[in-house]
């Protein structure tokens, strides 16, 4: 019998379109049984796998600004802007913590070592340390401390790991990746129209929340900063877009390079380009083009089969 692995891309926010893609494969009687991921595509991939993502989901597809302030805990000496804490606090609420060996699929998720920049397959020990592990953004959230070692988000090494998939066995690698076209449209679009608007869909009450945890003396300096890490105008790129861009941009070409000499049986390439790192409150737009892009592409998965 075929093993299929899934191989989920990183891609912060885009990450979303993970879970229509794995809805649109479930509803074709598409299960896998290894499940490989890379930063969100590690937080996604847990919930899967621990029988979680209807919880997920149905969060995610109400999610406001509101819900994601709360999860926001700002700790400027850690190597990040967040400490994700709250965010684990929460994965573990939901009931993504169970020891990686205990779940009936093979799983596994991508990280960086901070030291040497070796990449590290995640693959026993509790889940959620997995994921905290694999999302370490930098510039964003700060690095995790796993088994001694401090690791970085594995975006930087492996955006979409579907050499982890072949490693564990997987005889069809069902590949996401969420990185595609990121750099064309931003040729097109040279003056950074679009970097300005991403950066701006982030409100006030983002920021407010990290300055409010400063002390009063410190409060209105920081204030000043914060100003100037924003867009100042249509045309000029912000802090954060600057930050996200880079991000895309390098691992568009990481990707490439990898899939080039790991290429999958099957590649899933949903048109998430549009939707913005930090857009996380855009589920509903990702679902659906996860969704549209895994049924186009049933006809060549059913082949395989």
């Amino acid at each position: 019998m075929t093993r299929i692995g899934l191989a989920l891309g990183s891609g912060a926010a885009r990450g979303w379109s993970h879970i229509g893609i794995i809805d649109a494969l479930a509803e074709a009687g598409i299960e896998p049984e290894i499940v490989c991921g890379t930063s969100m595509g590690a937080l996604i991939g847990a919930a899967y796998v621990a029988g979680r993502l209807a919880d997920l989901r149905k969060w995610a597809e109400v999610l406001t600004w509101r819900e994601i302030v709360p999860l926001v805990d700002v700790r400027f000496t850690g190597g990040g802007l967040i400490d994700a804490k709250q965010v684990m606090e929460f994965l573990r609420g939901m009931g993504i913590a169970g020891p990686i060996e205990s779940y009936a699929k093979k799983y596994a998720a991508v990280a960086t070592d901070f030291v040497t920049g070796r990449e590290i397959w995640l693959q026993s020990g509790p889940i959620l340390e997995a994921v905290r592990g694999s999302i370490a953004l930098p510039g964003f959230i700060s690095p995790a401390k796993v088994d001694g070692r401090w690791l970085l988000d594995g975006g930087l090494v492996n955006p979409v790991p579907v050499s982890v998939c072949r490693a564990l066995g997987a005889d069809l690698i069902i590949a996401v990746n969420l990185n595609g076209d990121l750099v064309g449209r931003r040729a097109e679009n040279p003056t950074g129209a679009s970097t300005a608007a991403s950066a701006a869909s982030v409100p006030s009450e983002f920021f407010g929340r990290i300055l409010n945890q400063l002390p009063p003396g410190a409060r209105e300096q920081a204030t000043q900063i914060a100003l100037r890490l924003l867009p100042q105008g249509p045309s000029t790129p912000g802090y954060f877009g600057v930050l996200t861009n880079s991000i895309n941009i390098m691992q568009d070409h990481i990707t490439r390079a990898r899939l080039a000499g790991e290429p999958p049986h099957v590649m899933l390439m949903p048109r998430v380009e549009n939707i913005g790192t930090l857009e996380f409150t855009r589920a509903k737009e990702a679902f659906a083009e996860g969704r549209a892009c895994a049924e186009a592409a049933l006809p060549m998965l059913r082949r395989y089969i």
